[in-house]
């Protein structure tokens, strides 16, 4: 099983990539976020989803785990297969899929080339409900927060169903949350803040 692959990035296509490793080239299905963050001679490393069967062994690249985590996160859906899931990700970032998912904001899912309102619709459903068991798991595990978050408990609640989805634990969350002065941030801002201390 594949986890990342770092080497050189030697082709680059539109929604694909090529990572050369030890002289061999292996070729990965990117999103454009993915493809805009690489650049054709340097070196990268791709975080890997693999989809094997009888007549195919394709593997899909992401930049950094919460991407792939939302991958295989809407692979899951019934009805929606790798190429959905990468139209998805190309036009919405990790943050504000989770975020779109917890408020149900349909249009952010189908501004995606094949995205139909019935799959956007089966989207929300079906993760919702996983991510809200997941966010109140998450709560009641939460110390105490901060004063300063109080006033703004909608938005550190996004934030928290949002991270969720990304899959990160409340162990990992709250020291980080602790940190930051959420009674100025909106829930994205949270996300972003809380992904960018994790990747340190």
């Amino acid at each position: 099983m594949f986890y990342h692959l770092a080497g050189i990035v030697s082709e680059l296509e539109p929604g694909l990539a090529v990572i050369e490793c030890g002289g061999i080239g292996f070729a990965c299905n990117v999103t454009m976020n993915t493809l805009s963050g690489l650049r054709l001679g340097e070196k990268s490393k791709l975080y890997i989803s693999e989809a094997i069967g009888e007549s195919n062994f394709d593997l899909y690249g992401f930049l950094d785990k919460s991407e792939r985590r939302c991958f295989e996160m809407l692979i899951s859906v019934s009805g929606i297969g790798p190429k959905a899931a990468l139209s998805i990700l190309s036009h919405n970032t990790p943050e504000g899929l989770a975020l779109a998912i917890m408020s149900g904001n349909e249009k952010a899912l189908t501004v995606a080339p094949g995205i139909g309102k019935k799959i956007a619709q089966r989207v929300i459903l079906e993760l919702k409900d996983k991510v809200s068991k997941e966010l109140n798991s998450t709560q009641t595990q939460l110390p105490v927060m901060a004063p300063a978050a109080a006033g703004t408990s909608s938005a550190v609640n996004d934030a928290l169903a949002g991270l969720s989805v990304l899959g990160y634990s409340s162990s990992e969350i709250a020291p980080v949350l602790k940190k930051l002065d959420t009674d100025v941030m909106t829930a994205e801002q949270i996300i972003k803040a809380v992904l960018k201390q994790m990747v340190k």
